[in-house]
Order: structure tokens, then sequence, then C-alpha cells
């Protein structure tokens, strides 16, 4: 039997392989049987270790690639090799982490290395920031305050791996105090006849880095008021909202310009406004009952220190007894001194004489205290009325023995007081002082 030579036959799809053969059948074609003895060809590849370049050679940007073979250490891109895909610090593994050189010559995944950053970080009021290297990974973002504020919390962050920055963000606050500048001390003279004196000034404005209105308190009297003698100390205070205070003060001094001080007059005394003594104070010489004074009767105290005029004295008051009528010698007294009227018909009478001799005594008391003498002796036609050497006329001494009952018979002593009134009386205070005053000069 003869053997034909293969040819080569080209792939026929199954199905129309069959639709052939149906119609070779239906139209009495003979088939030969040497077309049905064919040699087939093996296409599927082999597993061939040998061939060290079966898959291409695995590199990784801004990483590392780490790979096993079975043939070992040497071959990186054999069938069946392993690798282990890795990144650089601040890169982040994008894919398959492991991959294998399969038999279609293929790895079997892919990966990339994707550089880390973390978030933009914000701003901090009334702060800044600044980073090595921006947002990246290991970049380290100090911050710094503007003057006047200091950094709370940790001071720097620090991009981590993870693409999360280290710590907490941090903020500035306020530890400048505000700036307050308060008015000059001054000084000031009291107005005249006070010891006070208005004294105004312009509140102060306080400044801050911080707040631009801040509230600012006054402690101490207000402006445009009286400010008494002396240093008085005004303060003013001011916080801003991280309560950090500022405070200034200044001083009002209110000086009272004084005269050296009047001493008041033999026999009478001064009566001052004021404070008696300080600039426009007025000081009035008033005497005693039964004195008079000779002079100015008022002194004021002037701006430089000094009073005006001349000081005034208290004299006795001198009393007329040349006058007609009892009622022109009584006003002489009434309100002014008191009166003793001594009634004797005989100078010799040993009450009078007794009476006279103590009276001559005390002469220089009886002036202390103001009180006058008229002595009536005798009768008529003899009787004499008379105030120390003066004489009174005889209608005076008729007057005086009928309005206060003075008889003529026996011995008898009227004492009356500024009203007029028939009594006798202590030595009040006043008297007392002045008694022990000039003890030495009535002695």
């Amino acid at each position: 039997r003869t053997r034909l030579p293969v040819k080569y036959i080209p792939y026929v799809p199954f199905g129309f392989s069959l639709l052939f053969f149906f119609f070779a059948v239906g139209t009495g074609a003979t088939v030969n049987d040497t077309y049905t003895d064919y040699a087939e060809e093996d296409n599927t590849p082999q597993l061939d270790y040998k061939n060290p370049h079966w898959c291409h050679s695995p590199s990784l940007t801004n990483g590392e690639v780490t790979c096993h073979s079975p043939r070992g250490r040497a071959y990186r891109s054999t069938l069946g090799t392993r690798c282990e895909m890795s990144c650089d610090r601040g890169y982040r593994l994008v894919g398959r982490s492991s991959i294998q050189c399969l038999a279609s010559r293929r790895w079997s995944g892919t990966a990339i290395c994707r550089k880390m950053r973390c978030r933009v970080l914000e701003l901090i009021p009334h702060g800044r920031y600044s980073c090595t290297h921006g947002f990246e990974v290991d970049s380290r973002c100090d911050f710094t305050c503007d003057r006047g504020y200091r950094i709370e919390a940790e001071h720097s962050r620090i991009c981590q791996r993870s693409g999360s920055w280290s710590s907490t963000q941090p903020f500035c606050i306020d530890t400048d105090p505000p700036k307050i500048k308060c008015p000059r001390s001054r000084l000031k003279a009291a107005e005249p006849g006070k010891l006070t004196a208005v004294v105004t000034w312009d509140p102060p404005v306080a400044t801050d880095t911080a707040d631009k209105s801040l509230e600012v308190t006054l402690v101490g009297q207000e402006p445009g008021t009286d400010f008494k003698e002396g240093p008085n100390i005004i303060k003013y205070r001011v916080y801003d909202q991280a309560r950090n205070r500022a405070v200034c003060k200044f001083i009002v001094r209110i000086e009272v310009r004084r005269c050296v001080a009047l001493f008041p007059p033999l026999h009478g005394y001064l009566t001052c406004s004021s404070d008696g003594n300080n600039y426009g104070a007025t000081c009035e010489y008033q005497c005693d009952e039964g004195y008079e004074h000779r002079g100015a009767s008022s002194r004021v105290c002037q701006f430089d220190h000094n009073w005006d005029g001349e000081p005034a004295e208290c004299v006795p008051m001198e009393i007329r007894a040349d006058v007609k009528t009892v009622g022109a010698l009584l006003e002489q007294f009434y309100s002014k001194r008191r009166l003793l009227i001594l009634s004797a018909p005989n100078i010799s009478d040993l009450d009078y004489q007794l009476q006279n001799i103590m009276i001559q005594k005390s002469e220089c008391g009886l002036d202390l205290r103001r009180v006058t003498v008229i002595e009536l002796l005798g009768s008529p036609p003899r009787e004499t009325g008379r105030i120390k050497e003066s004489l009174l006329d005889s209608e005076v001494i008729e007057g005086l023995r009928h309005i206060f009952r003075i008889s003529r018979s026996y011995f008898s002593m009227v004492l009356l007081d500024e009203r007029g009134l028939d009594r006798d009386f202590l030595l009040d205070e006043d008297e007392r002082e002045k008694l022990e005053l000039n003890q030495d000069l009535c002695d």
C-alpha cells in the first residue's frame, strides 16, 4: 500500500469540517482516508526553569524589589520567581505587594510607589509656620507667634509615614499686657476761701496688640470734682480679653496757701471763715463786752501768705459820765458791761469802807469781768455820784436810785448783769481762764 506524503492542513474549525463532511456525502463525493492521517502540533509552553529571562526584569521607582527564584538568588525573572515589592520612606505602595512570574511570561500583578503627603496645615491666628519639606513625610513645620503672643502646646509638628501630623495644632495666646498712659501729676492751689480745688483731665486711652477696644476703669475720684488738700492718688486699670492687666497712676496735689495764724487781741477774740488762715479766709476782730476794738475790723489772708491791714486791739470802753439822763448812762452798759452800784449815806460806814477796800484790791479782776463800779455817796444836798473820778449829774443819781430802788438810809450794793438784772453771778469758764492767764498782772 503506497503511503502518500503528509500535507499540512490548515486548522479548520470543528463546525466547518462537519459541514464539509455532510456536503461530500450528499453529493456522492469520495473522501480519501489519507486526509484523516495528519500530524498535530503542540503549542503549549513548557516550564523551562533554565531560561533566566522568562519574565521581564521587575523594577519599582522609589522602591525596592526583592525576588526569590527557584534556581537561586541570581535569577530574578525566571518562571516561578516571586518578588516582594516595598517603597522607600515617604512613599506608599499602590498595587500588589507580592508578584510571581507566570507561564504566560507576565507577572501576576503590578505596583507603583506614590509619594506620601500630609494634609495642608491651617494657619494659626496671630502666628505662622515654616516647613522644611512642605507637607511631605518627615517634613517638620515650626510654629511661631506674633510679637506679644506665646505658643501654647508643641512648637512643631512632623509629617509621619502614616500621612498624619504628629501632636496637635498649637495656638497663640496673648501675653502682652495693654498699654495705658496716665496724665502727668499736677499741683493746684485751693480756691480762695476753700480747702479744695476742682481739677479736670482727659481720661487715658488704652491700646493692645490683640484687642481693638478696651474698657478703662477709674480707681479714685472723678475728674471735674472737688479735691481735698494734700495728695490724691488717681489710678486707671484695664484688662484685655486674655486678662492681662495694665495700671497707671498719677497724683493730684491740692495746696492750701496759708498765712501765719493770727492771735486774738487781749480782751477779744477772732471770728474767721473757712479754715482760719487759708488763702481767702477772713478774720474779724471781736472784743469782749465792755471793750471796743481799735484798728481794722477784719483782715483777709492773701495769696502771697500775708494778711492785709494791721492787727487791731481791744480797749476798755470809755464810759461817759457827763450825760444828763440815766438812760444815756445805762445804754453804755447794757449788752456791754456789768454794773456794780454802791450806796452809802456816810463814807465812814464800816461796811462801805470794807467793801471799798475789797473793790480796790480786785479792780483788775473787775475789769476782766467787765464790771464798772458806780458809787452813790452821802445824802442831799451833799450827795455825789461818781465813776472813778468822774462825777454824775444829780438827775442821773436820782434816776439810778429810782430805777433800782436804792435807799439813802443804809449801805447797799446792787450788781447788774449785761441785761440789767440784779443778781449774783459766778465766774463762767471764759472768765476763769482769763483770770488765770492774767493772774500775775492782777497781782
